[in-house]
């Protein structure tokens, strides 16, 4: 398996590494996979607990509708299906943090077993989080001791065959799935102590559930490498702070997976791959930059096409998300002017749950059709895009798989960035 390639090479001392892409939008999941050709490796791409789930989520699929939607998209960019490394991100009862132990845990269980029977081979084991009728601080050890519980549901879900192929990410991040709710300044490298005793006492879990193989599969630990972005920040990756974690992994099996480094620049990228951080997740950036592309299109559209036959996609989209608030109204703050600003230009990029809502598609589909499917003129695209001799589909692409390219790049060994 390519991850167990990465884990190998890491090892060796090299800088190598995987993009994991956590994004269940279309065109998101088509460029990845281009990308992933063009560099010749697998494609890493995950859904979240919250995203898919035996409900449906957020996006309405459960676990064997997100394989089958990646399976279309891959035959349809003409892709080996098979070369996909499909991840389930943070499986656990985050979704049911609210409801008692016992009923969070049951629910996990069943979102394990259709994960698994559905085809995800990578799975994120999270329980540390404090469930309904949890004591305020949850302990370290009941954490594990949940965390091996769903992991025996994942093997006996997979059955003797296919077992094997399985391989599992331990621990949590600091920050949210998402991002960060509040703008901070600084956030807490993860202490090397509290690692080790995230590997041990999860560890010593398995193997009291009889799990000695699977631990042997366990290929790495989520820590909070002192990254994050939120609403209106970015906090860099500074390696110096990082320095202990990254001397520490060197004498573990495990590498790090490193959550939230969307808006990374290309340098910490490549530094956060040099210091063992070997699985990097983004998905909110690939979201913000398909919108970057969305609206630079619309603001050609308002130079070419008469006001009557505009899309008018950004009013559109805007009302979506004023009219079923839901998605965003717990991340943003302040007056109505704020609000409105964050809306459509929020680094947490809750625009991403309203793309595939009818009236958003259906203005998305005029947008398409009033710009056509020939080069867009040179003066417009030199203004809103900043690269000429596009196509309007050209345009959100370029947008997409300038954010992919840096992370592949960083993952790849390459020393030069443009």
């Amino acid at each position: 398996m390519y991850l167990d390639e990465i884990i190998a090479a890491q090892k060796r001392g090299e800088a190598r590494g995987i993009t994991s892409v956590c994004s269940a939008h279309p065109l998101v999941i088509q460029q990845t996979l281009k990308i992933s050709q063009s560099f010749g490796i697998s494609p890493l791409i995950e859904a979240t607990c919250n995203q898919v789930n035996q409900y449906g989520g957020y996006t309405g699929m459960r676990p064997k509708d997100f394989i089958a939607y990646v399976r279309g998209i891959a035959e349809e960019t003409d892709f080996p299906f098979e070369d996909i490394i499909l991840g389930g991100d943070h499986l656990g009862p985050n979704v049911w943090q609210n409801e008692p132990s016992e009923s969070a845990m049951q629910k996990s269980a069943v979102m394990m077993q259709e994960y698994i029977q559905a085809g995800f081979v990578k799975i994120h084991l999270d329980c540390s989080m404090r469930l309904g009728n949890d004591p305020q601080i949850l302990d370290v050890e009941v954490s594990a001791k949940r965390t091996a519980q769903l992991a025996k549901i994942a093997e006996d879900s997979a059955g003797k065959e296919r077992r094997n192929a399985l391989r599992y990410v331990i621990g949590t991040e600091v920050p949210v799935p998402g991002g960060a709710h509040e703008h901070e300044e600084i956030v807490s490298v993860t202490n090397v102590a509290d690692v080790q005793q995230t590997i041990q006492v999860t560890q010593e879990a398995f193997l009291r559930e009889g799990l000695a193989e699977a631990w042997e599969r366990v290929i790495g630990v989520v820590v909070q490498p002192g990254l994050e972005f939120g609403d209106d920040f970015v906090l860099p990756y500074i390696p110096q702070a990082a320095h202990n974690l990254s001397t520490f992994i060197k004498s573990q099996k495990v590498v790090y997976e490193a959550h939230s480094t969307d808006y990374q620049t290309c340098e910490a990228l490549k530094n956060l791959v040099e210091d063992h951080f070997a699985i990097l997740k983004v998905g909110p950036a690939l979201t913000f930059a398909y919108r970057e592309g969305i609206f630079a299109l619309a603001m050609i559209e308002d130079e070419m096409i008469t006001k009557d036959r505009r899309s008018n996609i950004i009013q559109v989209l805007d009302y979506a998300m004023v009219d079923h608030p839901k998605y965003w109204q717990k991340y943003y703050q302040g007056s109505e002017r704020d609000l409105a600003f964050k809306r459509k230009y929020s680094l947490s990029d809750r625009t991403r749950y309203y793309w595939m809502q009818a009236e958003v598609q259906k203005a998305y589909n005029q947008l398409m059709t009033n710009l056509g499917k020939n080069i867009l003129p040179f003066s417009l695209l030199s203004q809103f895009v900043g690269k000429t001799n596009l196509t309007t589909e050209q345009v959100v692409q370029l947008k997409i798989d300038q954010v992919l390219e840096n992370y592949f790049r960083a993952c790849n060994g390459m020393k030069k960035f443009s």
